[in-house]
């Protein structure tokens, strides 16, 4: 048997070590401040235990297509994404998938119709890590719509999509494809269809799905250059790409965005906001985003997670995305975790509204950039 190199190097790499530690840690301390919230705060009044959330069920009607809320779920080829899929389609909406492969996304509509055949899916194709991707993305919803005849309006938007890249990889815009997959992609499609959820004639909201692993994101100096052209020490450095720090990086971004979105649709005129923002947090789930580490490490850290009865399954790992997707719309700047509808309190950092709100600009700014250079170059869109 051959000696893999490429699992002896990563092995002794310090973002290896990060993963292995601080990442259980992370999790770790989730799932304490998820069980023992309760008996704290009868040992210490001023303890605050985090709120449950019931899951609040659709009535819709099946025979009227037009009043079937429509929910578009990124990433829903596989993994997370695919369960939640097949979960909110049985709940009555109209599923939009959307993927980058559009075998994936046929294979998935048939495997939603075997077990439903009433189900309501269709399928996009979008890639997070191209601006004009999402932006063309973003004209063919709102088309469909118009051809569809129904209402000009979404119901839920879940931001799933996300890679854990073991290299530095730059896109065609010029963004890191790890940051730009997991957090500016989502902030440049919830942006986009931030109009069709305002228009929504029933209350809607937009669930971005993060991580534990921002536990140990440190604050950066959120400006152009961090953040957008070749950021976090992209480029070849003696100590490799900083993968497992990049990958917190973006989850910590995405939920600074949630809660800096929830703070800017909560009112509206001084009246309640019809958009909730929830970020959902499903723990350590068994999906393929690992597929670019060594087969070797992969299958040990799986084995090892197994044994510590973290391991869950895509259909055990989706309950915080549903408890966010369906519960009542004072949720909103809520952290899901652990399912039953049970939230907890996310890191100090990501509620810092100075470091959200200097995000947000920065964000907006990169937004306003592509969209002009996209458009710029004749790329068809309804912005």
């Amino acid at each position: 048997m051959g000696v893999d190199r490429e699992a002896i190097e990563m092995v002794f790499s310090m973002e290896f070590w990060r993963m292995a530690i601080l990442w259980t840690l992370s999790l770790l301390f989730s799932y304490f401040h998820l069980l023992f919230s309760k008996p704290l705060s009868a040992l210490f009044p001023s303890f605050q235990p985090s709120p449950s959330y019931p899951r609040c069920h659709l009535s819709t009607d099946p025979d009227s297509k037009a009043k079937r809320p429509i929910c578009v779920i990124t990433g829903a080829t596989s993994g997370l994404g695919k369960a939640a899929a097949k979960a909110l389609a049985r709940e009555g909406y109209h599923v939009v998938l959307a993927g980058r492969c559009p075998d994936k996304l046929n294979k998935t509509i048939e495997e939603i119709k075997q077990k439903q055949e009433d189900a309501h899916v269709d399928a996009f194709e979008v890639d997070l890590s191209s601006i004009h991707s999402v932006m063309n993305f973003g004209s063919s919803i709102k088309q469909w719509l118009l051809d569809s005849n129904l209402h000009p309006s979404i119901q839920l938007l879940i931001n799933n999509a996300g890679i854990l890249a073991k290299s530095c990889r730059i896109t065609a815009d010029g963004f890191d494809q790890m940051m730009q997959t997991n957090y500016i992609g989502a902030f440049f499609l919830t942006n986009i269809l931030l109009p069709l959820l305002k228009s929504s004639p029933v209350p809607s909201r937009v669930v971005n799905v993060t991580s534990f692993t921002h536990r140990f994101a440190s604050c950066e100096d959120f400006s152009v250059e961090t953040l957008g052209k070749e950021n976090l020490s992209c480029s070849s450095t003696l100590k490799g790409y900083p993968f497992a720090s990049t990958y917190e990086y973006s989850k910590l971004c995405l939920l600074l965005f949630s809660y800096e979105l929830h703070r800017q649709q909560l009112y509206v005129n001084n009246t309640s906001s019809a958009v909730s923002v929830m970020p959902a947090d499903p723990g350590i789930v068994e999906t393929d985003i690992m597929r670019e580490l060594p087969p070797t490490l992969s299958q040990l850290a799986l084995m090892v997670l197994r044994f510590l009865h973290l391991l869950q399954w895509p259909e055990i790992g989706v309950r915080p995305i549903i408890d966010a997707a369906l519960a009542p719309p004072d949720a909103s700047g809520k952290y899901f975790f652990g399912g039953q509808g049970r939230t907890i309190e996310s890191s100090s950092l990501s509620y810092n509204t100075k470091l959200a709100e200097e995000l947000w600009s920065v964000s907006s700014t990169l937004f306003r950039e592509a969209q002009f250079s996209v458009v710029g170059s004749g790329s068809k869109s309804s912005l």
